[in-house]
C-alpha cells in the first residue's frame, strides 16, 4: 500500500487538502512538526507534515471527521433548523388538506394556516442570513483586544482568519487557549535583528552604525546611549574604542549636545559636512576604532531632496556601513508606513524603537513592521544615558500588551531572549 505526504500549517489543513485533492477515504499514519515559509530563515511558521495511505474501500456511509470547524457546525445547525421548519410546514399543509371537508370552517382555518406557512417560509429564507451574522464570542473578544492595543485592521483581519482556520470549536470555547494561540501568533510576527553574521564581516575592520530617521525621534540621544553601553567599561563588559560622528551641522544645538555627552563619557565626537570629510575621518581612525556611531540629519521623510543630500554624504562611509532606522513608539500607524517606505533607499538593517515610555500600546508598531517584514534591534524608554536602552526581544512586547492574560513561563520558553538585555559585542 503506497504512502503519501502532505504539508500544511496544521493537521486539519493537511486533512482538508488531502480530501480536496483526492476525494477518497484516507488514513493518517504519522505527523510531525516542521517549519514552513519565511525569508532567508526568518519569519518562518510552525507547520505539520503528515504521512497517509488510502485504505481499502469502506461503506459509503462512513463519515470523515476531517474539517470540523465552527463554521461547519454553524452550517449544520442551520440545515437542521431548516429541516425542522419544513417538517412543520408539511404538517400544517396536511392539516389544511384534512380540513377541506368542512368548507366554511376550513376556509377560515386555511387562511390561518396559510399565514403560518408564510411566516415559516420567511423564517427559512432569513435563517441563512441570520446565521452569517452570528459570530463566536471568541472572535469578538480577540478583535476588541487587538483594537485596544492599536493593531491595524489588516493585522486584525489576518488574526481572525487564522483563528477560523486553525482553531477547533472546542478550542474557541476556551478563552485561555485562544489567547495563548493569538499571543504566539503575535510573537511570530515580531522580527528581532540578529547581527551575528554581520559581526563576522567586521572581524578585521571597525563596525559602522548609522542612525537615520525623522526629526525628533531621539537619534542623537540614542547614539549617546549606544556609545555609553559599548564605550564605557563595566565589570561584565570590556570597553570598546568608540567614536561618534555627526553630520547634523544644521540643527541648532545638535553638535553641542553630542559633544557635551561625549565629554562626559570621554568618547571623542567630530562633525563633518560632506562626503569627503566623512571618508577621511573613517580612514584616519580605522586602525584604532572598534565602533563608529554616525548621527544624521533629522529631516521629514517628505523632504525627498534633503534625504537625497544626506544619502550622498553618507556614501563616504562605503558599503560596510550598517543603517538602523529610528522611529518613535508613539507614531501613528499610517505615518510609520510612510517612514518605512521613504527611508527604504538607505537599505536599513533594522528599526530602533524610541520613547516607548510615552505610549501604552505597541500594536501599531508590530502591525507595520510585520507587514513590511522589518526587524527590531533596540528599544529605548527614557532620556537617561545609558540605562534607558535594551536589546529588543519578543517577550518585552508580549508582556506589555494590554488586556491579555500572559503566561510568562510559556512565552519565555516559546521566545527565549537569551542575553537580550545585555550589551555584549558579538
Amino acid at each position: 500500500m503506497e504512502m503519501y505526504i502532505e504539508k500544511g500549517e496544521s493537521r486539519m489543513e493537511c486533512e482538508l487538502k488531502i480530501a480536496a485533492k483526492y476525494n477518497r477515504p484516507f488514513q493518517i499514519l504519522r505527523e510531525k512538526e516542521i517549519h514552513i515559509g519565511g525569508f532567508l530563515g526568518l519569519f518562518s511558521k510552525h507547520g505539520v507534515q503528515v504521512e497517509f495511505i488510502f485504505p481499502p474501500a469502506r461503506n459509503k456511509n462512513t463519515a470523515s471527521s476531517a474539517g470540523l470547524r465552527y463554521v461547519q457546525d454553524s452550517h449544520e445547525a442551520q440545515e437542521e433548523e431548516k429541516r425542522k421548519i419544513i417538517s412543520a410546514a408539511n404538517n400544517a399543509r396536511n392539516k389544511e388538506i384534512a380540513s377541506r371537508s368542512a368548507y366554511d370552517k376550513g376556509k377560515e382555518d386555511s387562511k390561518e394556516l396559510l399565514d403560518t406557512l408564510k411566516g415559516l417560509l420567511e423564517k427559512v429564507e432569513n435563517i441563512g442570513a441570520e446565521g452569517k451574522k452570528e459570530e463566536h464570542p471568541a472572535f469578538v473578544r480577540i478583535e476588541k483586544l487587538l483594537k485596544l492595543n492599536d493593531f491595524s485592521d489588516h493585522f486584525i483581519k489576518e488574526t481572525l482568519d487564522r483563528m477560523r482556520k486553525d482553531l477547533t470549536l472546542d478550542q474557541l470555547d476556551n478563552p485561555d487557549i485562544v489567547q495563548d494561540n493569538v499571543l504566539e501568533w503575535i510573537g511570530e510576527s515580531i522580527g528581532i535583528y540578529n547581527d551575528d553574521a554581520a559581526s563576522a564581516d567586521y572581524a578585521h575592520r571597525p563596525k559602522i552604525m548609522v542612525l537615520v530617521g525623522p526629526t525628533g525621534v531621539g537619534k542623537t540621544t540614542t547614539i549617546a546611549k549606544l556609545a555609553a553601553i559599548y564605550g564605557i567599561e563595566t565589570e561584565e563588559i570590556p570597553a570598546l574604542n568608540v567614536k561618534m560622528i555627526t553630520i547634523d551641522a544644521f540643527r541648532i544645538g545638535a553638535r553641542e549636545q553630542l559633544e557635551k555627552m561625549g565629554d562626559i563619557m570621554q568618547i571623542p565626537v567630530c562633525c563633518v559636512i560632506n562626503k569627503q570629510d566623512l571618508k577621511k575621518e573613517i580612514v584616519l581612525h580605522s586602525n584604532d576604532a572598534d565602533l563608529f556611531l554616525i548621527d544624521t540629519i533629522g529631516k521629514s521623510p517628505k523632504e525627498a531632496s534633503k534625504l537625497g543630500e544626506m544619502k550622498e554624504i553618507l556614501e563616504g562611509l562605503g558599503k560596510s556601513a550598517e543603517y538602523h532606522l529610528v522611529i518613535s513608539a508613539g507614531t501613528k500607524t499610517s505615518d510609520i508606513e510612510g517612514i518605512l517606505r521613504q527611508f527604504e533607499p538607505f537599505n536599513y538593517k533594522s528599526v530602533i524603537l524610541t520613547k516607548t515610555d510615552e505610549t501604552d500600546h505597541f500594536g501599531n508598531i508590530i502591525s507595520a513592521l510585520a507587514e513590511k517584514r522589518k526587524s527590531l534591534s533596540y528599544i529605548t524608554c527614557g532620556q537617561t544615558v545609558p540605562v534607558d536602552i535594551k536589546r529588543a526581544s519578543v517577550v518585552n512586547f508580549l508582556i506589555n500588551l494590554e488586556g491579555f492574560k500572559v503566561d510568562r513561563e510559556k512565552i519565555d520558553k516559546r521566545f527565549p531572549s537569551g542575553d537580550a538585555d545585555q550589551f555584549k559585542w558579538k
